[in-house]
């Protein structure tokens, strides 16, 4: 394999691998280049944005000066820590990548490690600010330091190697032999600030690998399933803005949904709806800190009058994401535009006001104790949404055409009404309120059985009067709408998988068929094909579900990341990356399906999928 940056029409997603400290991330390539880098906040705009256009636009790359030398990569076990290793005829050598835990600093920090003979190295550090736009100033500030700024931010590099300027970059070569140790550090911060203290990339290391390992050393075992549900685990809480407990829903912004599309979309804030998913996720494996963090930050995003509720918010809780696009940007291979911001915080999608009721139940059952403001904030939402459940809204896929009355919606509107009963005291003062909430809860039942369902179809569809599916619809199921072996369930299910399935994964719904402002296009979706792994749990096809569950494993790339959605055709994934919806909905169907088959049943069932070639044997 060439160590040289592929050329940006043969890049592929799962070629990329993540390092992160909790507040931001940066994706590194299978050459050894960080072609992504937002500073200092997953959100902040990039200083290397090569994945989104060409190594102009910013990247860092440490390889090999022969193109000829095989690569290969890992994590650290149970950390974010990885090792690229770099095999040529004259030697090999390890590149560690990580960033450390804030002190208070975000530090990139790459260490070349000699492994036998030698090899010649050369860095190539193309920094540019503003999602690759602006041009840093960069002096030297002693022999082993470099400093570059633009406006506000500064980067201060730091490193034995000799570096020199070379066309608006800057360019080092060295020679690496066994048992040498070469290190890197990129440190940012204000162009206004004084220097800190330089970073020690060996204490940085160590400090690293401490901090991931106390955390995944916390999870308890699930049979075969361990290893991916830690790695999940792990990418999670990467994705987690450790200053509020805030979750992005991925790292990037506007990866296509199909290489060439338009359907790009900026996935660096967090999504309500990920709250109930992600709280079952963390309690389940005993993460209640996390659990408690990210539903801590929910309450205080969503504080304030209903009617002004989104359905994504700033890491920080922040309200406008206006979205705009990046003209100077090609795009990941040709998928134009490039958008930051999305417009879609501002659509109206009425499923939030179920999510949030069901993740505050969640947290309750989870022995989780009561947020002070949580029973004012279910007592005025639930007002609200019932003066406006019967509205047509936007829907969980955010579709950017007609609103419609999406069944999802209304089901979760119901989830809304059900939860909030459930969950009440049940004291002689909410005793009036509980019984409203209830009845409310059986006028929207009785409306989605009546306008949802079509009894030629045999199945629930994806808007009232409608002829067409949509995944969502295996939701009904799990948020205990009807039970699963409820004819209507069965039905559901079934048809979904005869008009939906695309090689046994499924696709949202049929973009061809339906209206949603957008040209068609699109892969199969992940986080769906999880749910039909939940879906055929409930109605006894464990078997089947178990397969389902392997084969959507071995989907994920060789270091266990999984990005939105995959294309059965060229064996790639698709859409931003990672992705923390994918992650969970693995999380999630693995203990579902440990709790039911036990480790014996696992280790059988991977062996199986092992024989017919679904996995690779571990």
């Amino acid at each position: 394999m060439s160590s040289d940056l592929p050329p940006e029409r043969l890049r592929r997603i799962g070629d990329y691998a993540l390092i992160g400290d909790c507040e931001t991330a940066a994706l590194v390539s299978r050459a050894g280049s960080i072609d992504w880098l937002c500073l200092p906040r997953f959100d902040s705009p990039a200083c290397f944005a090569a994945l989104l256009g060409d190594k102009e636009n910013g990247c860092w790359s440490i390889a090999p000066e022969d193109p000829a030398c095989e690569v290969t990569r890992c994590y650290r076990e149970g950390t974010l820590i990885l090792e690229t290793r770099f095999e040529t005829a004259s030697g090999a050598a390890t590149l560690i990548d990580f960033m450390a835990p804030r002190e208070p600093l975000a530090d990139v920090v790459r260490i070349v490690r000699g492994d036998w003979g030698e090899i010649d190295f050369i860095t190539h550090l193309i920094l540019r600010f503003d999602y690759g736009r602006t041009i840093p100033w960069v002096t030297r500030a002693d022999e082993q330091t470099l400093t570059a700024i633009a406006g506000p931010d500064q980067l201060i590099l730091r490193t034995p190697v000799p570096l020199r300027g070379e066309d608006h970059s800057t360019v080092g070569r060295f020679t690496i032999r066994a048992g040498d140790r070469v290190p890197f550090a990129l440190t940012h911060q204000s162009s206004l600030a004084t220097h800190f203290a330089p970073c020690d990339p060996e204490a940085a290391l160590a400090r690293t690998q401490a901090f991931w390992q106390t955390f995944s050393d916390r999870m308890p075992d699930v049979g075969d399933w361990t290893p991916m549900v830690k790695r999940s685990l792990i990418t999670l809480k990467a994705l987690t803005f450790e200053p509020t407990g805030g979750m992005v829903a991925a790292v990037t912004t506007s990866l296509p949904e199909w290489v060439g599309g338009v359907r790009n979309w900026d996935y660096r804030y967090c999504w309500l709806r990920d709250a109930t998913f992600t709280l079952q996720a963390f309690m389940q494996l005993g993460f209640y800190e996390e659990a408690k963090a990210w539903r801590d930050w929910l309450l205080r995003a969503v504080a304030g009058e209903p009617a002004q509720l989104q359905i994504m918010y700033g890491v920080g809780g922040e309200r406008q994401l206006p979205e705009w696009e990046v003209p100077w940007l090609a795009g990941f291979r040709g998928s134009r535009p490039v958008r930051i911001g999305n417009g879609a915080a501002a659509q109206m999608q009425l499923d939030v006001f179920g999510e949030i009721s069901d993740a505050l139940m969640q947290a309750g059952k989870g022995g989780m104790a009561p947020h002070p403001r949580a029973g004012a904030l279910r007592h005025v939402g639930l007002e609200y949404l019932g003066r406006i459940w019967r509205e047509p809204d936007s829907g969980i896929w955010e579709v950017r055409g007609e609103k419609l009355h999406f069944t999802h919606s209304k089901v979760m509107a119901w989830v809304a009404f059900d939860r909030a009963a459930c969950a009440a005291t049940h004291n002689a003062e909410e005793k009036v309120t509980v019984c409203r909430w209830r009845a409310m809860a059986d006028t929207i039942h009785a409306e989605v059985c009546a306008e949802g369902f079509d009894a030629q179809l045999n199945s629930f569809v994806q808007s009232y009067g409608s002829k067409q599916l949509d995944a969502s619809l295996l939701q009904l199921a799990l948020v205990g709408f009807l039970p699963p072996e409820d004819p209507r369930i069965v039905g559901t299910i079934e048809a979904i998988q005869k008009r939906l399935s695309w090689e046994g994964l499924l696709r949202r719904y049929d973009t061809g068929m339906v209206d949603d402002g957008l040209p068609p296009g699109e892969g199969v979706f992940l986080a769906c094909s999880f749910w039909l792994v939940d879906n055929l749990a409930l109605i006894g096809r464990h078997e089947e579900a178990c397969s389902l569950l392997q084969h959507l494993a071995s989907l994920g790339n060789d270091l266990g990341l999984f990005a939105e959605e995959y294309d059965p055709r060229t064996r790639e994934m698709l859409g931003n990356f990672p992705q923390a919806f994918s992650h969970v909905g693995l999380i999630n169907s693995a203990l579902n399906l440990h709790r039911h088959f036990g480790p014996a049943r696992t280790r059988a069932a991977h062996d199986e999928a092992v024989e017919q070639g679904a996995m690779s044997p571990r």
